[in-house]
Order: C-alpha cells, then sequence, then structure tokens
C-alpha cells in the first residue's frame, strides 16, 4: 500500500472493512433478514427518492453494545464511543475454526495498536451464507488481551463465541477485560498492518446493537 511522504491524513487511501448491505445477505438464523423498500421515487412523479429499511441491529459489520448479552450492560446511547476510532493492527491467523488462545497471536506484538482486528477465512466466505464454523476469542484469550491493554475486538467472523453457545463465554470475558466488540468486518482489502480504525455505531436509546460503516486508513 503506497502512501505520499508528504500525504496529509485526509489524502491516504481509506479501506472499507464494512459488508454490503442488500436483500438476502446473510444473517443470523431466525434474525430478521436485510430489507429495502421503495415508498416513493422520482421515476414515478415524487420529488425524492426514499426508501424505508427493515433490518436487525446486528446486520453485516456491527457493534454489540453490553446490553446485548448483560441484562445490566450499556446501552449504545450511554457506551464510550473511545474504543471505536483510532490505532487499530490487522492480524490474519490460519485456524479456520473454534477458540484462539493467546498462542495463536505469540508472533505479533500486540502493543503497537490497542484496537485488534482478526482476519479469518470468514472475510472470504460467501456473504448470503451464514458460516458453519468460525473462530472467536476463548476466555483466556480475553483475559491475555485486557493485559495488553487491548480496548476493541474486531473480527470478521458473525460473534465472539460458537453460534451454538447459550452462555457466550467470549462476550462476557471481553466486557469483563474492558474490550469492546465489533462483528462481521470485511478485511479482504486490507493486508496486515497497523491502521486507524473508525467504527462508530448509531446512538440508539435502549441500543443493544447496531450496523456500522467501518473504515480504516494507513497509521500513522
Amino acid at each position: 500500500m503506497s502512501v505520499k511522504d508528504n500525504a496529509t491524513p485526509m489524502e491516504k487511501r481509506m479501506i472499507d472493512i464494512s459488508r454490503t448491505l442488500a436483500p438476502g445477505m446473510a444473517v443470523w438464523p431466525g434474525d430478521s433478514p436485510f430489507g429495502i423498500e421503495t415508498i416513493v421515487a422520482i421515476r414515478d412523479g415524487a420529488s425524492v427518492n426514499l426508501t424505508t429499511l427493515t433490518l436487525s441491529a446486528h446486520t453485516g459489520t456491527h457493534v454489540d453494545a453490553p446490553y446485548h448479552f448483560d441484562d445490566r450492560g450499556r446501552t449504545l446511547d450511554v457506551v464510550d464511543l473511545a474504543p471505536f476510532w483510532g490505532p487499530a493492527q490487522v492480524v490474519t491467523v490460519t485456524k479456520e475454526s473454534g477458540p484462539l488462545e493467546p498462542g495463536d497471536f505469540a508472533h505479533i506484538d500486540l502493543r503497537q495498536a490497542p484496537r485488534l482486528l482478526v482476519r479469518s477465512r470468514a472475510s472470504t466466505q460467501d456473504p448470503t451464507r451464514f458460516p458453519e464454523e468460525f473462530v472467536y476469542p476463548s476466555p483466556e484469550l480475553a483475559n491475555f488481551l485486557g493485559a495488553q491493554g487491548v480496548l476493541l475486538y474486531g473480527a470478521d467472523a458473525p460473534s465472539m463465541d460458537h453460534a451454538s453457545s447459550a452462555t457466550l463465554p467470549g462476550h462476557h470475558a471481553l466486557l469483563a477485560a474492558g474490550i469492546a466488540i465489533l462483528e462481521g468486518l470485511d478485511l479482504t482489502q486490507a493486508p496486515d498492518g497497523i491502521y486507524e480504525l473508525a467504527a462508530l455505531p448509531l446512538k440508539i436509546a435502549g441500543g443493544d446493537g447496531s450496523p456500522v460503516r467501518a473504515v480504516l486508513r494507513p497509521w500513522p
């Protein structure tokens, strides 16, 4: 990735790491499918085009608020926004499914950035099919990352736990370690390295999750 030596931050190339919201995209089994309906259209004589969206709070690339998995947790209108904007490190893992452990990151200096974005095979899978298997952080990894000063864990996978989990140990361990959650990334265009991340959730009263437009640009 080439960046002019004298380029200002805004001139550096942005990398969109968001999933495209479109009818037919995969959602969590049983969740609301994404829909977009045209209400009025310029082609029909209206002065504007106007659409209505139907979607889950956890559609595509999204933030999990603590309230999503903890009835006493913070909702989106009161969460700390700091974890969702700042330096981040993209790291590729070769494991294809199951829990990730601290040893999977033994070769990485996690002190380079306080936000960790994990790329796996989930980035390249069919976006219309919900993945049957994917990687997710173990409680041991969450504790380890918290001790390293990590503020946010981002993944191209759809969850921080196995799809069949009812207790969600990964989610709860990340919360206990003070680590924010970002799920459903598309990291296909982001080589391993250090970036600036912006992925702010919507300010939803009582919200348990929010789709985001997540982007990276080279850091510094």
